[in-house]
């Protein structure tokens, strides 16, 4: 359970820094509705691909596991 709650605060955390980043980068560029549509994207991708190494972690230990 411990190990649930270290992931989830890195992973919030991580999500807050990639969309604070794409802020940076397009705030005052584009407008704030593209730049807010880029911000959810961009998260939505991270949240894909930290859910498919969340996956694959489990997967390994399970193999390890039977071993």
């Amino acid at each position: 359970m411990k190990e649930l709650f270290v992931y989830g605060l890195v992973a919030a955390s991580s999500l807050s820094m990639l969309t604070y980043t794409v802020h940076m980068f397009l705030g005052g560029v584009v407008s704030e509705e593209t730049e807010t549509k880029a911000m959810m994207g961009v998260a939505a991708v991270a949240m894909v691909v930290m859910g498919i190494m969340a996956w694959d972690v489990r997967r390994r230990r399970q193999a390890r596991r039977q071993r």
